[in-house]
């Protein structure tokens, strides 16, 4: 696939220049823009319009290195960091970051420009870093003209008065054109710098795949078709699973009731068996147990009579030395739960008899 490689005029000249790349080489150049088509579009601006800096920056994330980028250009800059877009570039190999500073309304104007001549950038890119970093000294290109000079840390327009300045007097080796050619073919390839960050990303256009979405809709429907059968299929086997419950326990019922008894509900038949065997309210048995309990924690007391009626009460006949056994008696009884209510009882002799009902709270 071929890529455009576009030159920005700069303030010497009017008229844009192209470059084609295509298989590693440049396959066709010319004047002014190239003809539209669905190419990536790389726009290379003059070196007099942007400011280049080296830095080691924290490589966690790009908006913690462009910050990082803005605190030391703002200390390196005369104009309002405000006024100013950052943008942050890696360089192969390299531990320090170029960093790009550009007025920000120049690079609205150039992204308006390039808009009304219908192209859309991919990618701008300072025109020192098209230049491979030298490891020692400066190189010096000319691109159609437009000279400019890149050293490990630095990068700028050339100039007859401000180069050797910039230099220290070290004369750049000037790049044979096979050189250039090649070192711009690389730049394309993997841009050291792309000023297009933050602000001025480029938008991409997102391309929905309906016949996708199709295929995940009817994905979906099965999915929520086969859970539905799922839970169908588990509320049936909760139904049956209940069902055989019940079998079993009426089963079960059936066979604690009295042999022959007519069975309507064995449930009902069988809690109606219960409380005839056991008694009516807590039954016999269990309250027979806790007023013999108490009489046992009191000695001294005698149990004279015992009768337990249909309401499930108890009514007992108590005979105690004194008055304290009976109230002794009739508080172990209620803390077990049941309520003990005494009759009037009779002296005869040295001992207290009468009658205690005793019955379910």
């Amino acid at each position: 696939m071929s890529t455009n490689v576009v030159f920005l005029p700069s303030t010497s000249e009017e008229n844009y220049r192209w470059l084609r790349v295509g298989n590693g080489v440049i396959a066709a150049r010319g004047e002014g823009l190239p003809a539209a088509d669905d190419s990536p579009a790389f726009v290379i601006v003059p070196a007099e319009d942007v400011t280049l800096h080296w830095a080691a920056l924290p490589d966690r994330s790009a908006a913690q290195s462009v910050a990082a980028a803005r605190v030391l250009v703002a200390d390196a800059s005369a104009a309002p960091i405000g006024e100013l877009h950052v943008a942050v570039g890696r360089e192969a190999g390299e531990t320090d970051r170029p960093i790009g500073v550009v007025s920000t309304a120049q690079m609205q104007h150039w992204l308006v420009s390039l808009a009304k001549a219908g192209l859309d950038p991919d990618a701008m890119i300072p025109a020192p870093m098209l230049l491979p970093r030298p490891a020692e000294g400066y190189l010096r290109a000319d691109f159609g003209g437009d000279a400019v000079v890149r050293g490990a840390s630095a990068g700028f327009a050339d100039d007859q008065q401000l180069t050797p300045l910039m230099t220290g007097g070290v004369a750049p080796v000037m790049m044979a054109r096979e050189a250039i050619e090649a070192a711009i073919v690389a730049a394309v390839a993997a841009p050291p710098l792309d000023l297009r960050q933050g602000l001025f990303t480029k938008r991409r256009r997102v391309d929905i795949n309906w016949r996708l979405i199709r295929r995940l809709g009817w994905i979906t429907v099965a999915i929520l078709t086969i859970s539905l059968f799922i839970s169908l299929t588990q509320i049936m086997q909760y139904g049956f699973a209940a069902d055989a419950i019940e079998r079993r326990t009426d089963l079960l019922a059936r066979q604690g009731l009295a042999r022959g008894e007519t069975v309507n509900n064995a449930a009902q038949q069988l809690d109606a068996r219960l409380v005839r065997m056991r008694g009516a309210g807590m039954g016999f048995s269990t309250t027979a147990a806790a007023v013999f309990d108490a009489i046992r924690a009191v000695p001294g007391t005698e149990l004279r009579g015992l009768a337990f009626d249909q309401k499930g009460q108890l009514d007992m006949t108590l005979v105690a030395q004194n008055q304290g056994q009976l109230l002794d008696v009739i508080s172990h009884i209620r803390a077990q739960g049941f309520g003990a209510e005494p009759s009037t009882f009779q002296q005869s002799g040295n001992r207290l008899s009468g009658r205690i009902t005793v019955k379910p709270k």
